[in-house]
């Protein structure tokens, strides 16, 4: 069984910070989305409301359309996995596993097979026997995951579960975390503050700031077509070119004339946001200072591509290029600078967003 959850106007005040200011979000029966955001911005603090931790001083948490806001934590039917892993250590991986059974009176023998049968399905098979600190830090995450899907829950709920790991094991159990995910069919919340984590994984991102829903989508949409400047910055790199609005929804930057996605803002003198991989450099030998003239200054491998570091009239701006292509494009190189023709964000060079 899996389910809807809301976020109604979620509000919810430590002293005097405000950690959620009105949040507003629904999460579809099924789906995975990840809550993103920099630290501070509220969302542990949603995840805990929807696990009956913390109590909103205003709005609701609604599962299925039951509003569950007074509802104590042991009766939500969600399980949550923390991020630090928080296992009984005087348990092995099975009776970890089994805790829950256990509190709710499942026979031995029961709840036995079960957790046998969840570590199988988290990729540990022959480590029910051990202890908390005989795994490694990936198998014990694997284990709260087993202990926080023994009961079934209608809701998982993911509290940055991977941040403790290195990035080689990171990635191999969030892509574990998707398979079961998907194979279980459960709705899914999944706090992060790594945008790569977020947009790999996620059916829809929400990116939160200052308790404030900023956008919800699919992560295609969040990257491709971020809703305000803040998103662009945070998910993603993204280049501050100095460009001056033309009229008609229109801007012009290194010497094209682009369209404006989004708001226009009232100064004409802006940023354009522009995404290392819509920027467009070909080797020239040209020795006039003109538009969209640059150097190539630095040069990153990055596997199937290489970042450009490039210093633009007194700018540096980031292009990212095919691998083949860095050859020809060593540091000191001279390269004209093109934009991809596609419509473009752009923020007032005075917003503390654009900067």
């Amino acid at each position: 069984m899996t389910s809807k959850v809301e976020f109604r106007g979620l509000r919810r005040v430590f002293g005097k910070t405000v950690t959620l200011d009105g949040l507003d979000l629904t999460v579809e029966p099924g789906q995975f989305v990840a809550l993103l955001g920099p630290s501070g911005c509220g969302k542990t603090t949603a995840l805990r409301c929807v696990a009956g931790f913390e109590r909103p001083d205003s709005g609701a948490v609604l599962v299925d359309g039951k509003d569950i806001t007074d509802v104590p934590a042991n009766k939500r039917d969600a399980g949550m996995v923390f991020q630090s892993y928080s296992l009984f250590p005087n348990l092995n991986a099975r009776d970890n596993v089994a805790f829950g059974l256990r509190v709710r009176r499942v026979a031995a023998a029961t709840r036995r097979a079960r957790a046998d049968e969840l570590l199988e399905l988290v990729g540990l098979p022959g480590h029910a026997d051990r202890y908390p600190h005989q795994l490694s830090g990936g198998q014990q995450q694997r284990v709260a995951l087993a202990r926080a899907l023994a009961l079934e829950p209608r809701v998982l709920l993911l509290d940055e579960p991977l941040s403790a790991l290195d990035a080689k094991v990171r990635v191999a159990l969030r892509e574990e975390i998707r398979r079961l995910q998907l194979g279980l069919g459960i709705t899914t919340i999944f706090v992060t503050h790594d945008q790569e984590e977020a947009l790999s994984i996620a059916d829809r991102v929400a990116v939160l700031r200052d308790g404030r829903l900023e956008q919800a989508g699919p992560p295609a949409e969040v990257y491709d077509r971020p809703a305000t400047p803040f998103v662009a910055e945070f998910v993603g790199t993204m280049n501050h070119l100095p460009g001056r609005l033309a009229g008609d929804g229109k801007v012009t930057v290194l010497g094209q004339t682009l369209p404006v996605d989004g708001a226009v803002p009232a100064d004409p003198d802006v940023h354009v946001l522009v995404r290392p991989e819509a920027v467009q450099v070909t080797h020239t030998t040209g020795s006039q200072p003109e538009s969209g003239i640059g150097e190539v200054v630095t040069a990153s491998f990055r596997g199937a591509s290489v970042r450009l570091r490039l210093l633009l009239d007194g700018h540096d701006v980031l292009a990212d290029v095919p691998g083949h292509e860095a050859a020809r494009l060593a540091p000191g190189t001279r390269v004209a600078i093109r934009l991809v023709e596609r419509p473009v964000l752009v923020a007032a060079r005075t917003a503390p967003d654009a900067v």
